[in-house]
């Protein structure tokens, strides 16, 4: 299990409120979107999907956003990735019943067990029925609790922070990509990593041939204003970070961050399903 440096701004506040921007587009190239996105809010005795933008606050509930992609042949990688959210509707308010207050280590067991379901049901089905041979998926999650936002991935979609006092960007995640492991160590520039022939080749996804899922599981402080972007790979090769930036950093009245980041990015590329979450602190 890969478990990077904790995030450390400063405490949230227990009054504070989340707000969340979802869009999801198939894109100019693919007949089906294998993308998929899930926000929930859940406690020991409620679970409720989340619609595609709103507004709540953190007093009582966990909030959990997830973005998923799938592949595999015919319909495959759709099945994939439902699948995956299915396992997170499922499990993860289990895991609250017990109790709210738990350690660092709890979240991640809790992810990580997630995570390995995940992938033994769609290894199981991609045996099971030719229809889903071969079937995978992506998945990175941010679990918010009032003190803090737990995150799990794999994969090469990610999920970005924007930490509103100091204006860092960063990844949180790591592709999970032979790619992504070169400019991690600095053999690669952005532009030879976004231009590489070998750059979706996936070294780890739920599903497969895989035998084992490792994932990265870490944490981040959070305080008001902070944002969390969760993408797949259609938006982050359709757009450079400057321009993910720019997007986020405007506050308007009735605007949908996420939106104009999936649209932005199928404009600029357009050659694979496109999808955004955006949770801002409020």
């Amino acid at each position: 299990m890969t478990r990077p440096k904790t995030t450390r701004t400063s405490t949230a506040s227990r009054a504070a409120h989340l707000q969340w921007f979802g869009w999801t587009d198939i894109g100019r190239v693919r007949k089906n979107n294998e993308d998929a996105f899930l926000g929930l809010r859940f406690d020991a005795h409620d679970v409720h999907r989340l619609g595609r933008i709103g507004e709540a606050s953190l007093t009582a509930h966990d909030y959990t956003f997830a973005v998923c992609d799938g592949m595999g042949g015919a319909k495959a990688g759709e099945y994939a990735s439902e699948i995956a959210v299915e396992k997170i509707t499922t499990l993860l308010p289990r895991a609250s019943q017990n109790g709210r207050r738990r350690a660092d280590d709890r979240f991640a067991g809790v992810l990580e067990e997630l995570y390995a379901q995940v992938h033994r049901a769609l290894v199981y089905l991609g045996r099971s029925y030719d229809e889903c041979q071969g079937m995978q998926t992506t998945m990175s999650l941010c679990w918010f609790t009032p003190e803090r936002m737990y995150f799990g991935h794999v994969g090469d979609t990610r999920i970005y922070h924007l930490q509103a006092a100091t204006g860092e960007f960063r990844q949180l995640t790591a592709d999970d990509t032979y790619v992504g492991w070169l400019f991690r160590n600095g053999q690669l520039t952005d532009y030879e990593a976004r231009t590489h022939p070998r750059r979706n080749v996936l070294q780890k996804a739920m599903g497969g041939e895989n035998q084992f899922v490792n994932p990265q599981v870490g944490s981040a402080m959070f305080e008001r204003g902070d944002i969390f972007l969760l993408c797949s790979d259609g938006l982050s090769e359709g757009l450079f970070e400057h321009r993910i930036l720019e997007v986020l950093r405007v506050r308007q009245p009735g605007f949908n961050p996420a939106q104009t980041l999936v649209e932005a990015a199928v404009k600029g590329d357009g050659r694979d399903n496109t999808t955004a979450l955006v949770v801002r602190v409020a």
